[in-house]
């Protein structure tokens, strides 16, 4: 569940809770003293950038030819100016998409179910409405975003419910399960005829997730602690269901709730992630999710016939040099290197994962803000740098 998104979307913006602030943040950066900083400078002139755009603070991690770099700008809280934490844990938004995608790929590893099965092989009935039928979409069509169905985030009733002030502030811990997230994308017209054309709709992946518990018989959050968390040791990483608050070491997140990215700066960083449940839930930390897409790019999650379909990327419409797999996107930066991962998006937090296809050089970084700052410059600056 983006934020971002949802202001693209309905105009509206961003996120969630209380205790508006107004001093800038001030810069802050703490990289390894044993790592090769000098390789990261442009890196962290990035992030830099991104605290003087108005994003409180950044943290991040990148590894190299087996070499860690950790560093951090700006603040983790804009009450105390404690700065940020390499180690902060953060919600990582739509990331969690690639975990979800990983487990229904190991499913089909192990003849499970098969990628061209039908949405209703798995959940009958439960894509109808308005021109949506579960009986004509597969589930690769969920994973690649080709499915056509609508996303429930950019719904103006659930947009104004949970991304805009008012709303927010009251129901930031209400409790809808995933077929209700369903009932609300599918009370829309689907945006085309299914495998027609690409559209990000965040309901795929509560769709996927609801496949997992159908197949397995156990929440998509124990599959994932049992087949990702567990084997990589990631520590970090949770699926946190209900549970409000972030668990420590943490930052606290901020967002704007308006339509516009002016105005007041709340608080927002406890709500009830099951809203996002499979396609937003989860929370890690920079070093987690370096270490995920890493294992992942070299094969240590997938059989090859899996990793190869998760890398057929179709074309993300509207989005230039990317392209869009299962679960997974391709992007080719200005220098020409390649690169996989996924951006996370949720309330109060902008995230970004991305590796190279030998899995060697991953970053992974947060920002604490989600109305400002250009992640993309991050990325470009780690493995495109430009002198200064």
């Amino acid at each position: 569940m983006s934020p971002r998104t949802a202001r693209a979307a309905l105009t509206a913006a961003a996120t969630l809770a209380a205790a508006a602030l107004a001093a800038p943040a001030a810069l802050a950066h703490s990289p390894t003293p044993t790592t090769p900083a000098r390789d990261h400078h442009a890196t962290q002139r990035a992030m830099n950038e991104a605290v003087k755009d108005g994003v409180p603070g950044v943290a991040a991690q990148a590894v190299k030819n087996r070499t860690t770099w950790k560093a951090t700008a700006g603040v983790g809280d804009l009450r105390t100016k404690k700065p940020r934490s390499a180690a902060d844990r953060y919600r990582v938004g739509s990331i969690t998409k690639t975990f979800t995608s990983t487990v229904v790929l190991q499913l089909e590893a192990e003849h499970r179910l098969s990628l061209d099965d039908t949405v209703d092989t798995w959940l009958p009935g439960v894509v109808r409405g308005n021109g949506h039928d579960g009986r004509h979409i597969t589930l690769r069509q969920l994973l690649n975003h080709t499915s056509g169905i609508y996303d429930y985030t950019v719904d103006d009733d659930f947009a104004r419910t949970y991304f805009l002030k008012d709303g927010f502030f009251e129901h930031r811990f209400d409790e809808l399960s995933p077929r209700d997230l369903v009932k609300i994308a599918t009370s829309h017209a689907p945006d085309f005829t299914p495998g027609a054309s690409w559209n990000y709709s965040n309901t795929n992946y509560v769709l996927a997730g609801m496949v997992i518990e159908k197949v397995t018989g156990h929440t998509y959050g124990d599959e994932v602690r049992r087949r990702i968390i567990r084997p990589l040791g990631l520590h970090a990483t949770l699926v946190p269901g209900t549970y409000p608050k972030v668990p420590g070491p943490s930052s606290r997140a901020y967002g704007k709730l308006a339509e516009t990215a002016t105005g007041p700066t709340y608080d927002v960083t406890e709500l009830n992630p099951a809203l996002a449940f499979a396609e937003g839930d989860m929370i890690s930390d920079s070093g987690d999710l370096g270490r995920f897409y890493s294992a992942l790019l070299r094969g240590r999650l997938l059989p090859r016939k899996q990793l190869a379909e998760m890398k057929t990327t179709v074309e993300m419409r509207g989005i230039p040099n990317a392209r869009y797999g299962l679960g997974l996107a391709e992007r080719e930066l200005s220098c020409g290197v390649v690169v996989w991962g996924h951006h996370g998006g949720i309330h109060g937090s902008v995230s970004e994962a991305v590796t190279t296809a030998d899995g060697r050089h991953s970053l992974a970084f947060n920002f604490n803000g989600d109305w400002s700052g250009d992640s993309d410059a991050v990325i470009e600056a780690e493995f495109c740098p430009k002198p200064k």
